[in-house]
């Protein structure tokens, strides 16, 4: 395995908590003091047009990330925003009687926004407990009729990923929309939207991209752009920002027609450079490396594992369940500086490229002197 811990800001002990927020490269810093800061404070133009240059090498870094084009990518400040504006720009969801599926799994933001948002529609959940790893178990689900099925490609209490690579194309069968949130899984799984084409796809860079708060997205399958028209726009949301004229608004001819008014900048400069490093690198090599250190803890483990068993069913979090024992185990770790989190389903643990073996092994016997 390739050592990249000198690329990030680490503290003591041993962090495992990617799947909350990623540790930060220093490159990233020193990318922001040029590109945000610098533009800034040594000036003496206003620099707006320094910073929205940083605002399109972020949407060009998620283009290069997902086999997508940069033009269809817009900034977010977070996923639910994100959701709210995709689902009431399209008139098939904002009728009543529409049909909107997603998991009881999913996370819980994604649910609340879409039913104050779609007030209307009627909302179906495929229950907590079934397989979602397993096609065949959405099969019961996919119903004719249904106008958007929302996908998580990876759940984060679950340490699971969903097969969206034969629930798009059996979406696109059924004549369902389908939206993608990648907000676990990107940066440490491949996905191609080239290849997938799902209809939309909403995400944020503070996880596994190791960005910050601040720097989520949109993207929208140019073949169904022309459909949407956003309702929460602003100036930025205008084909040509700089018009200035009040009387005539006309969207944005890319997906920018989602932006809005003024928009901050500083947490997209931060994820161009750091989503752009993990571009250049590689999806594939962070999921191996990550997938190495999932399997050793899982082997190591195995009568504590709660994921599913095979590699490519599991996202980058190993979920371990000690029943009785879990606080012992959680006070151990963190009298160990070993940070790690506990959720519905067990003990979240997340491995990334700055961690290593030597990390697993101080978990790992960390664990097995509390029990």
């Amino acid at each position: 395995m390739s050592d990249h811990k000198s690329a990030f800001f680490l503290p003591d002990g041993t962090y495992l908590l990617s799947h909350s927020v990623g540790r930060p490269l220093k490159s990233a810093k020193e990318g922001f003091e040029q590109d945000y800061w610098q533009p800034w404070c040594q000036s003496g133009r206003e620099p707006w047009g320094d910073w929205l240059s940083g605002v399109e090498a972020f949407r060009t870094a998620l283009g290069q990330l997902f086999d997508g084009n940069a033009r269809d990518f817009c900034p977010q400040v977070n996923l639910s925003s994100a959701l709210t504006k995709l689902v009431l720009s399209h008139p098939r969801l904002n009728v009543p009687g529409a049909r909107v599926l997603m998991c009881e799994e999913d996370f819980p933001s994604m649910g609340f926004a879409l039913q104050r948002a779609l007030p209307h529609a009627r909302l179906e959940f495929i229950p907590a407990g079934i397989d979602i790893t397993d096609a065949n178990a959405w099969e019961a689900y996919l119903t004719p009729g249904l106008d958007l099925v929302f996908i998580s490609h990876a759940y984060s209490n679950l340490g699971a990923l969903s097969p969206v690579e034969a629930l798009v194309p059996r979406c696109r069968e059924l004549g369902s929309l389908t939206l993608v949130d990648v907000a676990q899984s990107a940066g440490a799984v491949p996905l191609s939207l080239a290849q997938l084409a799902p209809d939309f796809l909403i995400g944020s860079a503070v996880k596994w991209l190791c960005s910050g708060p601040g720097a989520a997205y949109l993207w929208v399958n140019p073949e169904r752009l022309a459909e949407c028209e956003p309702v929460d726009v602003g100036w930025f949301s205008h084909e040509n920002p700089f018009e200035f004229n009040i009387h005539d608004f006309r969207y944005h001819p890319s997906a920018l027609r989602f932006w809005g008014g003024t928009p901050s900048v500083a947490p997209y400069v931060i994820g161009a450079h750091s989503i752009g490093w993990f571009a250049t690198l590689g999806a594939d090599k962070v999921r191996a490396h990550n997938q190495a250190l999932v399997s050793m803890l899982y082997n190591e483990l195995h009568q504590y594992g709660a994921g599913p068993l095979q590699a490519q069913s599991r996202s980058g979090t190993a979920i371990l369940q000690f029943g009785d024992s879990t606080a012992a185990v959680m006070a151990a770790l963190n009298d160990a500086g070993i940070s790690v989190d506990n959720r519905r389903y067990g003990m979240r643990v997340s491995p990334h490229l700055y961690n290593d073996e030597a990390d697993i092994q101080r978990f790992i016997e960390c664990v097995r002197g509390a029990l």
